[in-house]
């Protein structure tokens, strides 16, 4: 969705030659699959390939959500109809209305857990945000929340399935370094 070209320029300064695929068939000779994000939870879900990509992450290949794209590894939204992915057991929810919505800008990154995707990353480092809704609070796979009228799960590690409610490509060094580590585990 809206973020193809920041994260394509995001990965080309990482010496990564990404493809834009519009059929997820498209993905066997790719290393990992990235499901990005900006957009609506209900059009995304219409159009998910559900089955297919379960069946690419049953092989081992690491599948990475971003923003939207780590909504999708749960049940289903607030947002609107359709299923996602239900890797993850629960509902996105919209942020509260004692908050300024959408939440857009910096917040700070809370580590929760030890992971190779926080290596080189600091407690309280501070991540760029763009988006309405949060995933639902979680269990061991939760590495990092944050705290934006109510604190939720910004950086999941779940298998072979990574997500960032947060936009790595836009959130400078700490971004930089965990989206350095996420193609450190992909390239293994």
């Amino acid at each position: 969705m809206g973020n193809l070209y920041s994260l394509q320029a995001a990965l080309e300064r990482e010496n990564v030659q990404p493809q834009l695929i519009t059929d997820v068939h498209d993905s066997s000779t790719a290393d990992a699959l990235l499901l990005p994000g900006v957009g609506s939870f209900k059009e995304v879900a219409e159009h998910l390939p559900r089955v297919e990509i379960r069946e690419i992450a049953k092989s081992g290949k690491p599948v990475i959500g971003i923003c939207l794209g780590l909504q999708l590894f749960f049940e289903r939204s607030d947002e609107g109809l359709g299923k996602g992915l239900s890797v993850l057991p629960g509902r996105v929810k919209r942020l509260p209305s004692i908050v300024k919505v959408p939440q857009i800008g910096w917040n700070l990154l809370r580590i929760q857990r030890p992971s190779e995707l926080i290596e080189g990353v600091t407690d309280n480092s501070w991540v760029y945000f763009l988006h309405s809704y949060y995933p639902p609070p979680g269990g061991d796979w939760v590495v990092a929340t944050t705290e934006y009228g109510i604190e939720y799960p910004t950086l999941i590690e779940q298998r072979n399935f990574v997500g960032t409610q947060f936009h790595p490509e836009k959130a400078g060094n700490a971004g930089r370094t965990i989206l350095r580590n996420i193609l450190r585990l992909v390239r293994r």
